[in-house]
């Protein structure tokens, strides 16, 4: 009943003729927020929490709804009530087909993400870890957008790979001024911090293209 109110093709007059002999009601929004598996993992639970973290109905439900999106709304992040609350509000409490595609290609998205995390803490968990599968899925999440890319014309993001997001990694430092970092920003820093790294003491480096023009070491940075 569930599934065939959200896959039933609204202008498809016999799909509506099964629906009504068989009592299901239409389903035009599914809002689904999926158990927190990662964050379960990351927390140290055992295996068993860890299975029961995994979640079976929500992702069948936003499969469903997103691969309908003619006709059904899915709405996968908290973040987007608010938007789609005034949609509703300035369209008769209906959605635009242009909101409805876009947030199912954010539910695939999510539960590929989802997916993925998955596959990766299971294959952890194997008595003899694959140290190279035949698949392996990285999963990125942006970090910030960019003032431009290589060059002015060009546009660019800064992305990063959680699982390898060291406390040393460049996606955990914070800007405390300055304008809106550009892609040549981000490799000049990250070439930069790689270097001071090779020093035990308090250590400086200039640079600009990711060549060092002078470097030193001292009692403190000043």
């Amino acid at each position: 009943a569930v599934h065939g109110g959200l896959l039933a093709k609204r202008d498809n007059p016999e799909h509506m003729a099964q629906a009504a002999e068989h009592g299901i009601e239409m389903i035009d929004m599914v809002v689904v927020n999926l158990y927190a598996f990662e964050k379960t993992v990351e927390s140290g639970a055992d295996f068993g929490t860890c299975i029961e973290n995994i979640d079976i109905g929500g992702p069948s439900m936003l499969r469903s709804a997103a691969k309908n999106f003619a006709s059904v709304a899915v709405v996968t992040d908290p973040a987007s009530y608010g938007s789609i609350l005034s949609e509703m509000r300035a369209n008769n409490g209906a959605t635009t087909l242009a909101t409805r595609t876009q947030l199912a290609l954010r539910v695939f998205q999510t539960t590929n993400a989802y997916d993925g995390a998955i596959a990766q803490w299971l294959g952890s968990q194997l008595e003899k870890p694959e140290e190279f599968p035949e698949q392996r899925d990285i999963h990125l999440v942006k970090q910030q957008g960019l003032r431009y890319g290589e060059n002015p014309h060009q546009d660019a993001a800064f992305y990063r790979v959680p699982e390898f997001a060291t406390p040393h990694s460049l996606v955990n430092a914070q800007q405390l001024n300055g304008k809106e970092l550009s892609y040549n920003n981000i490799l000049d820093t990250d070439a930069c911090w790689t270097l001071v790294r090779e020093f035990d003491e308090p250590a400086v480096v200039i640079l600009k293209h990711q060549n060092p023009c002078g470097s030193a070491t001292a009692e403190d940075v000043a």
